[in-house]
């Protein structure tokens, strides 16, 4: 946000509770309607300097390949999902924004008709606009019910050397008896490993590294998993991301507007990660906001009626990616026996030409408003 108001003008000032940036990796799809968002700004091009680009995906269960969904088949300036550490995708978007306050957590948020008066590091300050993109943590400076519901699910997730791979440039999603492992490629012969884990297995990072070899085994990732596994028990990877544990939650405000206080990203929706599109969610919330603050800015006036479009849409785009995310965890759980036989046989007919396309437009952000 802040960068994309610099680009039209508008100093903004970023107030950061982290002293310091953060170096885990978590999202690490850039998808098309993104790209496209952030294009003329020059950050597309920075982003893709760095990533991989996924021109299609895989289901597999067990040796059989149950479908491919083809995003370089789309009609679409960008027809792939580009992929890179979060951490790189950050210090591209940081490059171009203010400096942040870091250290200055934001304690208090209250409207007025001409202002906002917000708390910051122990500083009363009021300000003439205020964006809220502080994620799940700052859900409850500004809605009356933050409650999330949370999934039973529980996921590991690594990052992990692969070496040279005739699917190098694919997402592979295995979907089979014991849950699903999905595996997508990111920049240095790297792969992000996602595997389910039963929501009872111990927490120890020790017995997360175990799971998540055993997990790889099991899909035919011997190699990969005699590697992690020849790896200390204290959940570590040289050269890698932890073995780390998450759940899933879901909760979409209904509305991202109160006045001159908006509320984007994860603090106004948050998606299971299992589909991807969490992190493109708050980016298009940014860059389809960015340019009516700006306008509000240089007028005096606020463009009430192009907010409100603008609230609508990203409502509905949250909520038409929480959809699909849940869809995602349902298919992913452990299926045994005839069950898994079943899911198989819908995917490979749903997986078809036309159901292919479709597929691959979801799984694109097409169904989003700022595609």
């Amino acid at each position: 946000m802040g960068a994309e108001l610099r680009r039209f003008g508008v100093e903004a000032e970023i107030l950061e509770a982290r002293e310091h940036a953060g170096a885990a990796s978590r999202a690490i799809g850039v998808h098309a309607p993104t790209l496209g968002a952030l294009e003329e700004s020059g950050l597309t091009e920075r982003l893709l300097a760095e990533a991989v680009t996924v021109g299609r995906g895989e289901a597999r269960s067990g040796s059989r390949l149950l479908g491919t969904v083809r995003f370089d088949r789309l009609s679409t300036r960008f027809p792939f999902v580009a992929t890179l550490p979060q951490p790189q995708t950050e210090r591209v978007l940081a490059a171009a924004a203010p400096e942040p306050r870091r250290g200055t957590p934001v304690t208090g948020v209250r409207t007025e008709e001409s202002g906002v008066q917000i708390t910051a590091g122990g500083e009363e300050l009021r300000v003439p606009l205020v964006v809220l993109a502080g994620g799940v943590r700052s859900r409850d400076l500004v809605y009356r019910s933050t409650e999330a519901h949370s999934y039973r699910d529980r996921y590991l997730m690594a990052d992990l050397p692969v070496g040279e791979r005739a699917d190098e440039e694919a997402a592979v999603v295995h979907l089979d008896a014991q849950g699903v492992l999905e595996s997508f490629p990111l920049p240095g012969q790297r792969r992000r490993f996602v595997a389910w884990d039963p929501p009872e297995a111990p927490g120890r990072p020790g017995g997360r590294l175990g799971r998540m070899a055993r997990a790889l085994e099991l899909r035919g990732e011997a190699a990969t998993a005699a590697g992690l596994a020849s790896h200390s028990e204290d959940g570590s990877v040289p050269g890698s991301t932890a073995v780390t544990a998450f759940g899933v939650s879901r909760y979409v405000a209904p509305s991202m507007r109160n006045g001159r206080l908006f509320v984007i990203g994860d603090a106004a929706h948050e998606v299971s990660p299992i589909g991807g599109q969490g992190m493109n969610l708050g980016l298009l919330d940014a860059a389809t906001l960015a340019p009516l603050l700006a306008r509000w800015v240089r007028s005096g006036n606020a463009p009430d009626q192009d907010l409100r479009t603008w609230e609508k849409a990203r409502v509905t785009s949250a909520r038409r990616a929480a959809a699909l995310a849940a869809m995602n965890t349902v298919l992913g759980r452990p299926a045994p026996g005839a069950r898994n036989a079943v899911r198989a046989q819908a995917l490979r007919l749903m997986l078809g030409p036309v159901g292919g396309r479709v597929f691959a437009h979801a799984y694109a952000m097409g169904l989003d408003a700022g595609s």
